[in-house]
C-alpha cells in the first residue's frame, strides 16, 4: 500500500536530486507533482509506474520511476530505498527504486511479449518477436542519463528516466534500421510507451528493449588499450626520431578496427538514407549553418575563455564552409557518434545510442545532417582516446608531456585516416573530397565538446582543448 500522497511527494522530492540520471542538479526543486500512478503489480511486494512532473527554474520535466513496495525491504535491496525506513513509516511500506529487484523488473518481459495494455502504459513487442519472460534483470552501473537492464545475456532494456515529447529517437532508429535489415545495430524487440494526453499527439517513449551484445567490447576501451600500449612502446636501439611517429609500431595497433568501423558506418548511413530517405537544402541554408556554427563558438569563448586562443582558426574554418556553399544532401544521422557508441562483437561493429547529443534540445537532436557531421564526430573521438590518458593519469611525469603528445597526434593521425579510408571505400563520401565541410563539422564538435566539459567535467577540458592546439596550429 502506498503510503499518502503528500508523503509520497516529499520522499521523491528529497530522493530524486541525487541520483545520476536526475538532469536538474544545478538548482532546487520548485514543485513535484505525480503526473500517473499506474500499478502493475499488486500484493508484497507490489509495484507502481509513475510519471513525475519536476518544475524547475520556470520549467516542468517529467520522469519516469518504477515503485517497489514491500513491508520488509530485504538487505540488498536497501541501497535502493526512497525516503524514511521502516520506523519512520509506522513500518508500513518500504518504497525502493524497483529496477533493482529482478522479482518486480519481470513483469516488463511479460507485458512486453503480451503486448499488454495497463492504464495509460502501453507494451509493443516487434512483428515476429518472441520475447523470453524466464529472464532474471541485472540493472547496468555505469553512469548514464538512461537505467538500462540486463535479462540474462538475451536482451537489454533501456528505460528512459528523463522523458521527451513523441517517439524517442532511439526507438524511432533504431525500430527502423531492424526492419530494413540492418546488421548493424541491434535487434529491437519490443517497446513501452505512454499514451498521449491530447488528442493527435504522439505518444511517449518510456523503454527500449533490444539484443544484448554480451560479447561485445566497446569501442573506447579497445581505443584506450591501443593507446596505452603505444604509449609504453619501446622503439629498438637504433631508431631514429621518427619511430616515434610510427605508431604502427606497437602491439596493440587499432587501425584496422578503425578501417572497419570506417566500413560499418557508411553502411549505416546508407541504411538510414533507404529507411528516412535523403533531402537536399538549398546554399542559404548552409550558410546559415555556418553562422549558427559561429555564433556558438561566440557565445562559448564567453564561458571558457580557454578556447579564446583558438577561436580565430575556427571562425576562419567556418567563414570557409560559408564562402564555399552549395546545396547540400542531409539525412538522419547518430548525431553524437563517438567510440563509447559503438561495440566490436564476434560478427563487427554495432552502433548504439541514436539519442544525439544530450545537451542539444529535442529540436536540434532530431535535425537532419550531413553524414559528415557523424565522421567528424568519431575523428574527435580519436582525438580524446589518443589524449585521455595524458590528461587523467597523475604519474605522467611533467617532462614526459612533449613527447606524449607528439605521441599522441600520432596515434590520432593513424586512425583518423584509417576510419575515413573505410568510409569512402564502403561508399560514404569521402572526407578527402570534402575538406571544407568536414572540417567545419570538426571544429563544431569541439566547440561542443568544450561548452560540455566545462558543464559537467572539468578535468576532461583539457583534451578538446590540447587536440585544438594542434589542428589549428
Amino acid at each position: 500500500m502506498l503510503p499518502p500522497e503528500s508523503d509520497l511527494v516529499r520522499d521523491l522530492a528529497e530522493w530524486l536530486p541525487r541520483q545520476r540520471w536526475f538532469g536538474g542538479k544545478d538548482g532546487p526543486i520548485d514543485d513535484l507533482s505525480i503526473g500517473t500512478a499506474t500499478e502493475l503489480l499488486p500484493g508484497d511486494p507490489a509495484l507502481h509506474h509513475l510519471i513525475l512532473d519536476v518544475r524547475q527554474n520556470g520549467e516542468t520535466d517529467q520522469y519516469q520511476v518504477l515503485l517497489g513496495v514491500r513491508r520488509d525491504l530485504p538487505d540488498r535491496l536497501r541501497y535502493a530505498e526512497i525516503g524514511a525506513p521502516a520506523g519512520g513509516r509506522g513500518a508500513k511500506a518500504r518504497l525502493y527504486d524497483a529496477v533493482h529487484d529482478p522479482d518486480l523488473t519481470r513483469i516488463l518481459l511479460n507485458e512486453l511479449a503480451g503486448g499488454a495494455s495497463i492504464g495509460p502504459l502501453r507494451f509493443h513487442h516487434a512483428d515476429g518477436a518472441r520475447i523470453r519472460t524466464d529472464l532474471a534483470s541485472l540493472p547496468i552501473t555505469a553512469e548514464q542519463s538512461n537505467t538500462s537492464l540486463l535479462f540474462g545475456d538475451a536482451y537489454i532494456c533501456k528505460l528512459f528516466r528523463r522523458l521527451s515529447r513523441g517517439v524517442n529517437l532511439d526507438l524511432e532508429v533504431n525500430l527502423a534500421l531492424t526492419r530494413g535489415g540492418c546488421t548493424h545495430v541491434p535487434a529491437v524487440h519490443g517497446w513501452i510507451e505512454l499514451e498521449p494526453h491530447g488528442k493527435g499527439e504522439p505518444p511517449i517513449t518510456l523503454g527500449l528493449l533490444s539484443d544484448y551484445l554480451h560479447t561485445g567490447a566497446d569501442g573506447w576501451s579497445l581505443a584506450i588499450a591501443s593507446v596505452r600500449d603505444w604509449y609504453a612502446h619501446t622503439p629498438p636501439p637504433g631508431d631514429d626520431e621518427w619511430a616515434e611517429l610510427d605508431a604502427s609500431a606497437a602491439g596493440g595497433d587499432f587501425a584496422a578496427e578503425a578501417e572497419r568501423l570506417g566500413a560499418a558506418t557508411a553502411e549505416v548511413h546508407r541504411a538510414l538514407a533507404d529507411a528516412f530517405g535523403v533531402t537536399v537544402v538549398p546554399a542559404g541554408e548552409v550558410r546559415a549553418m555556418a553562422a549558427r556554427m559561429n555564433a556558438e563558438l561566440t557565445g562559448t569563448c564567453r564561458a571558457v575563455p580557454g578556447l579564446a586562443p583558438h577561436a580565430k582558426a575556427l571562425t576562419a574554418a567556418f567563414l570557409d564552409l560559408a564562402a564555399q556553399a552549395e546545396p547540400l544532401p542531409v539525412q538522419r544521422v547518430h548525431g553524437d557518434y563517438h567510440l563509447g557508441q559503438v561495440l566490436r562483437t564476434e560478427s563487427g561493429w554495432t552502433l548504439l545510442d541514436f539519442e544525439g547529443e544530450p545537451a542539444r534540445t529535442q529540436t536540434e537532436r532530431r535535425a537532419l545532417a550531413h553524414p559528415l557531421r557523424d565522421v567528424a564526430g568519431m575523428l574527435r573521438s580519436f582525438e580524446y582516446a589518443a589524449r585521455f590518458l595524458i590528461t587523467k593519469s597523475a604519474s605522467v611525469p611533467t617532462e614526459s608531456g612533449p613527447w606524449l603528445e607528439t605521441r599522441a597526434e600520432a596515434w590520432a593521425a593513424r586512425n583518423r585516416a584509417a576510419f575515413c579510408r573505410g568510409y569512402a571505400a564502403a561508399g560514404g563520401p569521402d572526407p578527402a573530397a570534402h575538406a571544407v565541410l568536414i572540417r567545419a563539422f570538426e571544429f563544431e564538435k569541439a566547440v561542443y565538446e568544450v561548452r560540455y566539459e566545462a558543464r559537467n567535467r572539468p578535468a576532461w577540458l583539457p583534451v578538446p582543448l590540447k587536440s585544438l592546439a594542434h589542428l589549428t596550429a
